[in-house]
């Protein structure tokens, strides 16, 4: 279900706690940071947990290449290359998906540009 966009400063300025794919509440976190995501997407191409309130470390993105909204919990960075003018050359993340199981993925461009600025929201960064 849609939810409200967070703009609480102090909120967003705080990391986010580890998310559980197999838990209820946090697949249920999942599902409405899509929603919102597809409800925002003229305007939006990303969306962390805690800007819908939540504060837990999943993210949800448009991965135009596989032409879908890809939902990770948990992502880190692993590896990256050199920022070339404000987009990311390339970067590998580490992230579990709904059913739990765990993936290591590299993306480059425009892609690892907005997981970068995801997981900078989990992590408490405003830009």
């Amino acid at each position: 279900m849609q939810q409200p966009i967070m703009t609480s400063v102090a909120f967003l300025s705080q990391a986010s706690a580890p998310a559980d794919p197999s838990n209820d509440e946090d697949r249920a976190t999942a599902t409405d940071l899509r929603d919102t995501l597809a409800a925002h997407r003229g305007e939006c191409v990303g969306m962390a947990a805690n800007m819908i309130g939540v504060a837990k470390r999943i993210i949800v993105f448009q991965d135009k290449e596989n032409n879908r909204n890809a939902i990770m919990f948990n992502p880190r960075i692993i590896a990256g290359s050199d920022p070339f003018d404000t987009a990311e050359g390339c970067l590998s993340v580490t992230y579990q998906a709904r059913s739990g199981r765990e993936y290591t993925t590299a993306f480059d461009g425009f892609t690892a540009q907005i997981i970068q600025h995801e997981i900078d929201h989990v992590n408490g960064i405003i830009i």
